[in-house]
């Protein structure tokens, strides 16, 4: 029975830790992602040509560049 019990919870320390790790990156890589883009353009983005389709939303992004930084944000493109 003692080792039943070392396999229980061996298994559920491992299916914690397995959760933990699906929640740790579904929260940063959503607040990541959502960052990038909004209504509003911050100061010091350029508008590109480039536009693409969200996948999860299907709305079409129009890119904008931050020459300095490197940086890329996503703003709908309403037409």
């Amino acid at each position: 029975m003692n080792w039943l019990n070392l396999a229980t919870g061996y298994i559920g320390i491992q299916l914690l830790l397995f959760i933990s790790i699906v929640l740790l990156s579904w929260f940063i890589w959503d607040k990541r992602f959502k960052s990038k883009q909004g209504d509003e353009v911050p100061p010091g983005f350029e508008k590109t040509e480039e536009i693409m389709i969200d996948p999860t939303t299907d709305k079409k992004m129009r890119v904008y560049y931050h020459p300095e930084s490197g940086e890329r944000f996503y703003k709908e493109e309403i037409k």
